[in-house]
């Protein structure tokens, strides 16, 4: 009588490979791609003002550089200019990838500014300004230059957390360093100060030029944009909120 004996199967290959094939499948991938394939499976919204620093991985910047490297040489061939000969413009593509990526972008991919708060030991709770602050970003229709300046208005309470001055300045910095509307930059800074210090009130207020305007279309070079975010007790009291704007216009124009 013949016994059966049952013979162990062995994987395949291509049973077992799919694992390790995809993942060195991805790691093959532009790191743009791989930080996209990040944010769409983490539901991270990437828009261009959001900051997605925490989606970027070490040595990743570097490839992102010559990534937009490579993007902006074929944009200046697209726009018919001769960077193989014209000696003002032969480097310009890796100057301006490391432009967006270091300076006027980064923003977007650098964390939070380390920012120390305090107990409000001395109970303050007497409405404090900060400002003029420069801010520097750039329009996200056109990428167009946004200059200008932001107040800060705080009202402290007893249980109120305080920051330093400069800390308001770098907190705008990293908010205006990637390209933005406006309205949306007061309301992501007022939002980023109000989790840091929860005060009873706050109130900003951004000034701006648009080289969309001044340097394009209309070219009009006079016009600003001002907008304001008031929150808590500057919605309340109409007398406080006078009282900022009272002190920042006087402010303005010693």
């Amino acid at each position: 009588m013949d016994i059966a004996v049952a013979t162990p199967t062995l994987r395949s290959d291509a049973a077992a490979a799919p694992a390790w094939r995809k993942g060195a499948a991805v790691a093959r991938l532009p790191a743009s791609r791989r930080i996209r394939r990040r944010l769409r499976e983490a539901g991270h919204r990437f828009h261009a003002n959001d900051n997605i620093a925490a989606f970027v991985r070490a040595g990743e910047l570097d490839e992102l550089r010559g990534e937009v490297q490579a993007h902006l040489r074929a944009v200046l061939d697209a726009l018919v200019i001769d960077t193989a000969h014209d000696h003002n413009t032969a480097d310009t593509a890796r100057r301006v990838a490391k432009m967006f990526v270091d300076e006027v972008f980064a923003g977007r991919y650098q964390p939070p500014p380390a920012v120390t708060s305090f107990p409000n030991a001395a109970r303050l709770n007497e409405l404090m300004i900060v400002g003029p602050i420069a801010v520097r970003s750039a329009c996200s229709h056109h990428l167009c230059p946004i200059l200008g300046r932001v107040w800060i208005g705080v009202l402290p309470s007893a249980t109120s957390d305080l920051i330093g001055l400069s800390k308001y300045a770098r907190l705008a910095d990293w908010i205006m360093s990637r390209p933005q509307i406006q309205e949306e930059a007061a309301v992501m800074l007022a939002d980023e100060i109000e989790r840091r210090v929860r005060p009873d009130g706050l109130a900003v207020v951004m000034q701006a030029d648009h080289f969309c305007m001044h340097w394009r279309g209309v070219k009009d070079e006079h016009s600003q944009m001002t907008n304001s975010v008031m929150r808590g007790a500057f919605l309340r009291d109409p007398s406080l909120r006078r009282e900022f704007l009272d002190l920042i216009q006087r402010g303005d124009n010693r």
